[in-house]
């Protein structure tokens, strides 16, 4: 689908002589025509600031968006003509050509104007376009057919893949052989689950299991179907997402797909955390027990699946691996659930647990020290000179505080059973 639009691009940038770009309604790239490519002065043109970022970024920046969506390009049915701003780093002046299908824009083709596109009549009320951006209105319409069937599909399988995922054990055979025939042969290969969490329904998701960042995304390479779902065991909402994987032990078109989720707007922001894991002097800011905001969404990818049959489980894993990843700075934005070690128990476990009275009073936000110390100790095997050196303190004082936490606990860190009880509740703390 993706090389049919570059084809009908390629076309429009053909008829009207400049290089066109085709975005869909939240302003993701699509396809877009080689810069300079379809004039006889390459040398006379100049790379435009918004367009370069949307090349490089695969979307154009909120800023953006708002410039130019006040030409009122949303409700336009023909031509728009939009002058250059340079402050805004618009330096060339666009035509829009909004990309419809029956009465609804799904996307916008933009030509960069180098100056001979000042010379097309856009048209109006009783002056027709001139016939090239005419015949570029009718490509225009093809892509916004074809961009409707996709979204249709889309939101087919999304309805699908969520009944598969949160439905009822009774309906699910029937979610998965109606998956199965929207997805074709990529519904018997290895395929992963990606979980984003929490997750903002719009007001689109009403009684819908799409939203239209996920719409727009259901159709990239390597995404199968997404959908908004309820957290098993949480209040808030999740994005699923079924990525196509090359190999079993190959999870980058998860880990790709994760990434570009976390950027969207529905993603609560999850400041210090997108780029990977924290360094150890960020990890000690943040112990067991401390004080401060409620941390940002964070994603998860299950381990990998071969056909549709146990999504469900792998939902499951995809969501724990979220949760960990929220809890645990170390494992940053992005977990998977072969690597959360612990956590993949201590997720299991019901959310209302309350905490083991001996480990309770070490959970206090004013003993959160003493429970970063413990954690950190028993995180090194109980090796005293790694403790100490990860935590940045003179072995003396780790004693210190280890026995100051055993005299708050009750419990014999020589013992490996009360060693094993303090551990899996400080980490269970973190959820």
């Amino acid at each position: 689908m993706r090389g049919d639009y570059q084809q009908l691009v390629d076309e429009i940038s053909a008829v009207l002589g400049a290089p066109a770009t085709l975005e869909d309604r939240d302003f993701g790239l699509i396809a877009f025509g080689a810069h300079g490519s379809v004039t006889d002065d390459d040398s006379q043109l100049t790379m435009d600031p918004v367009r370069t970022r949307s090349i490089l970024h695969r979307r154009s920046t909120a800023a953006v968006r708002a410039w130019f969506e006040a030409f009122g390009i949303a409700r336009a049915t023909g031509p728009i003509r939009i002058p250059p701003d340079p402050a805004a780093g618009v330096v060339m002046g666009r035509i829009c050509l909004p990309v419809r299908h029956a009465g609804v824009v799904h996307g916008y083709v933009w030509l960069l104007d180098d100056g001979h596109l000042s010379r097309l009549e856009t048209g109006g009320p009783g002056v027709p376009p001139d016939p090239r951006l005419a015949q570029a209105m009718d490509t225009a319409a093809r892509i916004g057919a074809q961009l409707a069937a996709e979204a249709q599909a889309g939101a087919e399988a999304s309805e699908l893949l969520r009944e598969l995922l949160t439905g009822p054990p009774g309906g699910r055979d029937a979610a998965v052989a109606g998956l199965r025939g929207a997805l074709g042969a990529s519904a018997d290969g290895l395929l992963a689950v990606v979980a984003v969490a929490p997750w903002l329904r719009g007001d689109e998701d009403a009684g819908a299991a799409a939203d239209s960042p996920g719409s727009a995304l259901a159709g990239q390479p390597g995404v199968a179907a997404i959908c908004v779902a309820p957290v098993p065991g949480g209040a808030s909402d999740g994005l699923a997402a079924l990525v196509r994987l090359r190999a079993a032990t190959a999870l980058e078109p998860a880990l790709t797909a994760a990434e570009r989720l976390l950027r969207s707007p529905r993603a609560e922001p999850a400041s210090a955390r997108q780029g990977g894991g924290l360094a150890a002097a960020a990890v000690r800011a943040a112990p067991v027990g401390a004080e401060g905001g409620p941390p940002g969404a964070a994603a998860g990818i299950s381990g990998p699946r071969r056909g549709l049959d146990d999504l469900p489980a792998a939902w499951g894993e995809a969501v724990a691996a979220a949760r960990a990843a929220r809890a645990d700075p170390r494992l940053g934005a992005i977990a998977e659930w072969a690597a959360i070690g612990p956590y993949r128990t201590l997720t299991r476990l019901p959310t209302a647990a309350p905490p083991d009275p001996a480990v309770a009073p070490l959970l206090e936000p004013a003993q959160a020290q003493l429970a970063h110390t413990a954690e950190v100790f028993l995180d090194c095997a109980g090796q005293a000179s790694r403790a100490a050196a990860a935590l940045g303190i003179h072995r003396q004082t780790l004693y210190y505080r280890l026995s100051r936490v055993e005299k708050l606990t009750g419990l014999d860190l020589n013992e490996g059973e009360d060693r094993l009880l303090l551990h899996m509740a400080l980490k269970a703390a973190r959820l």
